[in-house]
């Protein structure tokens, strides 16, 4: 039915098109019974002679929500934090089986995941009922973990919050999310950032804001004061006379550490 010259001869000659040298010049029935296998593996998840089992899912992804001051954005951060999480299994050595032999071929599917029902000439392949598509079990669980390789158990983690970082900034930390059962490999830990407002200073991307109190002599005359900024430190910056409220003077380089560069 894809195929449009071979729907066409369909149409008009039935299966007589798909015979040996039938009309049309169909190939014979072979290739329009694999028109059938290509259906069936769009909807069942295998094709006809498919074989291949599932393997144990890799683990799952972590989320933790960090919440960091200003300061420690600008200048960055080294913390441990302490996240419930699946460890593997000490008792069974993270193979699930009480006598750390692992897991067994299953006896239903013979180790292929999927077993096969024929019903006239359709054939289907579904994951077997018994290993669930993995193809194989565990005959002797371990009664720690239950078999599954793995226990849960509060961890800590370190972690390196880099200079720059903003509200949303995502860290990724390689394998140390939950690992998957049996020994399959871990999922990752992403680290969400959310930076606090400050007392003194607003933050607009790369750039900080502050507002300074002056007296009116100083705004007619103008003259010199200091003002704070990120760092810690203090910056003098002169003040020109008849300076206006809301006047914006800039500090070249003495705004936010930049993500990934040594600019500020």
């Amino acid at each position: 039915l894809k195929d449009p010259e071979k729907k066409s001869a369909y149409d008009q000659y039935g299966h007589d098109a798909f015979k040996q040298g039938g009309m049309g010049g169909a190939q014979g029935f072979g290739d329009f019974a694999g028109g059938f296998s290509d259906i069936f593996e769009e909807f069942f998840g295998g094709g006809f002679g498919n074989s291949s089992r599932r393997r144990p899912a890799r683990g799952d992804d972590l989320r933790y929500n960090m919440s960091i001051s200003l300061q420690e954005a600008y200048n960055g951060k080294k913390s441990s934090i302490k996240i419930p999480n699946y460890v593997g299994c000490d008792l069974c050595a993270a193979t699930g089986s009480a006598d750390k032999s692992g897991p067994s071929t299953c006896a239903t599917c013979n180790g292929h995941g999927k077993v096969r029902s024929t019903s006239g000439f359709f054939s289907i392949e579904r994951p077997c009922p018994n290993c669930g598509g993995e193809g194989s079990s565990i005959k002797n669980p371990c009664l720690k973990c239950s078999g599954s390789g793995r226990i849960k158990k509060q961890k800590t983690i370190s972690v390196n919050i880099p200079e720059g970082v903003d509200t949303g900034t995502r860290i990724r930390i390689s394998g140390e999310g939950e690992p998957g059962q049996r020994g399959a490999g871990n999922g990752d830990l992403y680290i969400f950032v959310n930076v606090q407002q400050d007392k003194i200073f607003d933050r607009e991307e790369e750039n900080i804001f502050c507002q300074i109190p002056i007296s009116i002599t100083t705004a007619i005359l103008g003259g010199e004061v200091e003002v704070p900024t990120i760092d810690g430190k203090k910056a003098r910056l002169n003040i020109p006379a008849g300076t206006q409220s809301e006047t914006q003077f800039r500090l070249k380089g003495k705004g936010m550490s930049i993500l990934r560069q040594s600019k500020r």
